[in-house]
């Protein structure tokens, strides 16, 4: 049955999942002449994360239900998403987003990005369009270095500035995830003059769990103590990393009660004030399927 223009389509409730991503690894391994940094990483997706509810318009207004206090629509990325999609594809439907938000602003989390590739994949479905996932990821990245891989839809070994996704599943693990109460600005993390970049550059052959470490991290620490903290506190339960640009923390664990159990002894030493969560790492999107 098609939809009518004109009018808002009545559809059943659709929540559409926009999962956490871990940087494994962040290496910064060059700069390009327009100065954007060359980076080596590996993403992996979370049993964790935002939602959005997603409904189709038949009068082609895109319109945001829940918008983030302090973001003009027309900056926030799951509008962006959705008027890019439309002018690309010439769409003549519209839809109603309502962002569901639980991963926090500036944490390296992906939350953003993620949620603007739940908006294309979801999209791609619901306004009948069939591109194919190459098309996604390009329209992504001019949203965010971040979006290809969620579109991409698989724990990767990434290259370039993010966007030369190659599959690459890590171990069975699950992860405890604390989230300290500062928003970092990626810009300034990579423009601040203590940054190293010319870390050497690593195949795929040669990449094992637990390999590397994050460029970014000590930069992130003295720009923000708070994430020095929480890395002091996470530390004694196993290799803690920060994930992206910060400012979360997190340490891999073989089984789950392992990584509930060292969330409740951070909180009992340091206050239940501390804010965290523990995930089940996941090596394919919920929404992979959305696009061929």
């Amino acid at each position: 049955m098609g939809f009518e223009r004109g009018a808002t389509v009545t559809l059943p409730v659709s929540i559409y999942p926009a999962p956490a991503k871990l940087n494994l690894f962040l290496h910064v391994v060059g700069r390009r002449p327009d100065g954007y940094h060359l980076l080596q990483s590996v993403f992996r997706f979370l049993d964790y994360g935002d939602s959005l509810d997603i409904q189709v318009r038949g009068d082609g207004e895109i319109r945001l239900l829940a918008p983030l206090p302090g973001v003009a629509p027309e900056q926030d990325l799951c509008w962006r998403a959705a008027r890019l999609l439309q002018r690309h594809s010439g769409c003549r439907f519209g839809v109603d987003i309502r962002l569901i938000k639980r991963l926090p602003m500036g944490g390296g989390l992906g939350g953003g990005s993620s949620d603007a590739a739940t908006v294309l994949l979801a999209l791609n479905r619901l306004w009948r369009l069939d591109l194919p996932r190459s098309t996604l990821m390009e329209l992504g990245l001019r949203l965010g270095a971040d979006v290809p891989v969620f579109v991409f839809g698989r724990s990767a070994f990434a290259e370039g500035v993010g966007e030369i996704l190659t599959p690459w599943a890590p171990a069975p693990a699950t992860y405890l995830v604390l989230t300290p109460p500062v928003h970092v600005a990626t810009p300034s993390i990579f423009s601040d003059p203590g940054l190293t970049r010319n870390t050497p550059s690593v195949r795929i052959a040669a990449l094992l769990d637990g390999y590397g470490h994050n460029d970014l991290e000590p930069i992130a620490c003295a720009q923000h103590p708070e994430v020095a903290e929480y890395l002091a506190w996470i530390k004694p339960y196993g290799d803690a990393r920060m994930t992206g640009s910060g400012a979360c923390v997190f340490v891999a664990f073989r089984e789950r009660v392992q990584a509930v159990a060292a969330l409740a002894g951070i909180r009992a030493e340091h206050g239940d004030q501390v804010d965290g969560f523990v995930a089940d790492g996941m090596d394919q999107h919920p929404l992979h399927a959305f696009a061929d």
